[in-house]
C-alpha cells in the first residue's frame, strides 16, 4: 500500500501523537547492550546510533546528551512525498524547537526536546487544522 503524496492531505491528516517515555540518542560500537531495545538505529562510520528509552540507556551505562519526546505523525506518508518534513520543521523552528526526523515506511517520527514535546504536538495539531 503506497502512502499519501499530496502535501495538503499529509498536513491535514498528520494527527501527531506523543508516545510515552523519554528517549535518548546514544552510540555503540555496533553491538547492542543487553536490555536495550532501540526504536531507531542508524549505522554510521563512527558507530551505531541508537534511539532508545532513557531508562534502558541508563541501565546499560550508555552516555547521552539529548533527551527527547517521540512524536509519531499518524498519516501514512509516501517516502517520496515532498514538503512534509520541511513544513513540520518550519513550524517547530518558528517556536524555537529542534526536531530530529526519522522516516519509517508508514509514518514520520519526530524527536523533540522532551520538556517541550506537548508544545510541539499542539503546534503540529494547529498546523494540521490550518491545512484542512
Amino acid at each position: 500500500m503506497s502512502g499519501e503524496r499530496d502535501l495538503r492531505k499529509l498536513l491535514s491528516g498528520m494527527r501527531p501523537e506523543l508516545n510515552p517515555g523519554r528517549y535518548v540518542f546514544t552510540t555503540v560500537d555496533g553491538v547492542l547492550p543487553p536490555g536495550v531495545t532501540p526504536v531507531v538505529t542508524v549505522a554510521e562510520r563512527e558507530g551505531l546510533t541508537v534511539v532508545a528509552l532513557r531508562e534502558e540507556a541508563d541501565s546499560a551505562g550508555l552516555a547521552y546528551d539529548y533527551v527527547a519526546g517521540w512524536i509519531t505523525l499518524r498519516v501514512h506518508s509516501a517516502l517520496e512525498a515532498v514538503g512534509l518534513t520541511a513544513a513540520v520543521a518550519q513550524e517547530l523552528a518558528a517556536i524555537g524547537l529542534s526536531c530530529n526526523v526519522i522516516a519509517g515506511y508508514h509514518h514520520d517520527h519526530l524527536f523533540v526536546p522532551y520538556e517541550r514535546a506537548q508544545e510541539a504536538v499542539t503546534a503540529l495539531a494547529a498546523l494540521a487544522k490550518g491545512a484542512a
